[in-house]
């Protein structure tokens, strides 16, 4: 059953979603504000989120760069009442996946949810990058034909690297994505985490895969020689 969290504070169309989505089959939380739709993300994590713009305290183009910082890959719909282009474009440049303008009708409003969650199961098919295998729904990995056991962070440190291979990420990108913005911890944990993940992924003297670029950050990417 996949999950979807309503982030409204209007009870009218929070009832209206909760009824009908769960009609329809899908488990359904919802929130009255921006600081309580994050606590629900992180304490249960969604498959999709809705989310409004004209919420109290943070606002929705907030919540949707909080939530994104933590799992870039989380389809968010904004669903608002703002209408002008400035709203869209800054929506879209957050990450939302699609957008909505109330009034709507919620059959419309089904068939873009299911377009989100049908190219989200795409996404989450087998990982692969050099002679790396990663399978999100299994949570195995594999170095060639060899298996790795991963801790649940360096599985999620791995596959953070993964979804975004070549790319240069900073050690406070890999803070946020992977341990959370809510983390004040550490930022040198990052270093003992990445140390452990190559120690498994180079146990039998496979070449290194993630590189260090000193001073800016870490990339997955082949060695050139």
């Amino acid at each position: 059953m996949k999950r979807i969290l309503v982030i409204d504070d209007d009870p009218g169309i929070t009832s209206l979603l909760r009824r009908g989505l769960s009609y329809e089959g899908f488990s359904v939380a919802t929130a009255a504000s921006g600081e309580e739709g994050l606590h629900i993300a992180r304490d249960t994590p969604p498959d999709l989120v809705i989310l409004d713009l004209m919420l109290p305290g943070i606002d929705g183009h907030e919540v949707l760069h909080r939530l994104h910082s933590v799992d870039a890959q989380l389809p968010v719909l904004m669903l608002t009442a703002r209408d002008t282009p400035d709203d869209q474009i800054k929506a879209f440049g957050f990450g939302a996946e699609d957008y909505v303008i109330k009034p709507f009708r919620f059959e419309v409003l089904l068939a873009r949810i299911q377009a989100r969650l049908r190219q989200s199961q795409a996404r989450s098919a087998e990982l692969r990058y050099a002679d790396l295998r990663l399978h999100p729904e299994s949570h195995q990995v594999f170095r060639g034909e060899r298996e790795l056991e991963l801790t649940g962070l360096e599985f999620r440190l791995l596959h953070t690297f993964m979804r975004q291979p070549e790319r240069v990420l900073s050690k406070q990108i890999l803070l946020d994505q992977v341990w959370g913005t809510d983390f004040f911890g550490d930022a040198n944990i990052v270093e003992v985490y990445v140390k452990q993940l190559r120690q498994k992924l180079e146990a039998e003297g496979e070449p290194r895969l993630i590189q260090t670029l000193r001073g800016v950050g870490y990339v997955l990417r082949e060695k050139s020689t």
